[in-house]
């Protein structure tokens, strides 16, 4: 009696142990299996359309963000460096060829204005020449004009119009500079890189480094390192400008068997697949499936339709690229797949993982079944 008590109990434990083991739920895996997330396509149960890349589509999907200055920008002219502007201050002096002068002073026939601020208007009061217009002139034309006022009432006037300072045409610069602040732009700081120079230059890591420029109601943003390739995005500054300077902020999410499961951002202007894979560690060596490589996203509708061959697609579409790295021209390939902001990168678990897990758990599951019959051979008295 007492030896078929110890075999019914070990017998009752190895079936309940198979078939929790049998049972998918019961085990631990990173995500969904391949056959799952095929399961969610079109043709079957969902509304992903599931495409295994190859160069055809490499190509269709090989859209990266457009930055770049506007033409609006890029064909505004260089600022005159003596071009007036309001806010600016002007130092005068006059000399009058009498030696009783209308504007004569301590010192004979000469009158120095030491600070002549043009007001809001782009004006400047000069006494007996009355408001003069100064934004928009040289002090060389100021200078002309103001002979010209005074010409009718003093003989042979000689006036001297000296540009000194002020807050008429400057810009702000903000973020990830040397120096955040309010810069005058002044004959070397008339362009773009010349000014981001002046303020300490980019302290964040070039190749991720975006200028966006601000000017009224426009506003344009191109890559720090395009500055220097294209010679036409050295944009000349105007007053007013703001320029800020931020890191890239796209970023895709790495999922599934690769050493690392997060949120990634960009660390180039474009990413492959492989260099995206790379970036959180590679394939999990144990773990992963190199015919399960997803990258899972919503196309918009132009592409999608380029993609599958259609052109009745409307709205973006819920796209599921799959890359098999085992193929002969797999690794090609997910090299020049582009991944793009907000992408899902998934790696399957190889089906030998999950017998793995299978086998462990079974293992232990035994050592259960031993324990019990153990307990049940001692309760029986064997």
């Amino acid at each position: 009696m007492k030896f078929r008590t110890s075999r019914w109990a070990k017998s009752v434990a190895l079936v309940v142990s198979v078939a929790m083991v049998s049972s998918c739920g019961i085990l631990p895996r990173v995500g969904p299996t391949k056959n799952e997330i095929f399961a969610g396509s079109v043709q079957r149960e969902g509304d992903a359309f599931i495409v295994s890349v190859n160069d055809r589509v490499t190509r269709a999907t090989a859209v990266q963000p457009a930055l770049g200055f506007s033409e609006e920008f890029r064909n505004a002219g260089v600022l005159g460096s003596d071009t007036i502007r309001p806010g600016d201050v002007l130092g005068l002096t006059i000399w009058e060829n009498v030696d009783d002068g209308l504007l004569a002073g301590e010192a004979a026939n000469q009158t120095v204005l030491q600070e002549v601020q043009v007001d809001g208007s782009g004006f400047i009061f000069v006494p007996y020449a009355g408001r003069i217009r100064a934004a928009g002139n040289t002090p060389d034309a100021i200078r002309r004009i103001i002979t010209s006022k005074l010409d009718e009432q003093t003989p042979d006037p000689q006036v001297e119009v000296r540009r000194l300072a002020g807050d008429g045409s400057t810009v702000s610069l903000i973020g990830a500079v040397g120096a955040q602040g309010v810069y005058p732009i002044e004959r070397p700081t008339r362009t773009l890189s010349a000014m981001l120079a002046n303020a300490g230059g980019v302290v964040i890591e070039p190749e991720i480094a975006q200028i966006t420029v601000i000017r009224g109601n426009h506003r344009s943003k191109v890559w720090f390192q395009d500055l220097f390739n294209d010679p036409s995005f050295d944009i000349a500054l105007r007053a007013g400008d703001r320029i800020l300077v931020e890191q890239d902020t796209r970023a895709f999410t790495a999922l599934g068997a690769t050493g690392a499961q997060a949120r990634v951002p960009f660390e180039t202007q474009t990413l492959s697949a492989v260099e995206a894979l790379a970036q959180v560690g590679g394939l999990t060596p144990t773990a992963a499936d190199p015919t399960g490589v997803f990258v899972m996203r919503n196309e918009p509708a132009a592409i999608a339709n380029q993609v599958l061959g259609r052109d009745d697609l409307i709205g973006a579409q819920r796209m599921v690229y799959v890359l098999d790295l085992t193929k002969p021209n797999g690794m090609f390939v997910a090299r020049d797949f582009s991944i793009r902001d907000d992408d899902t990168l998934y790696v399957t678990e190889a089906p030998f993982a999950q017998w793995g897990k299978v086998i462990s758990a079974l293992t232990g599951t035994l050592g259960a079944v031993s324990s019990v019959a153990t307990s049940a051979d001692v309760l029986s008295g064997n």
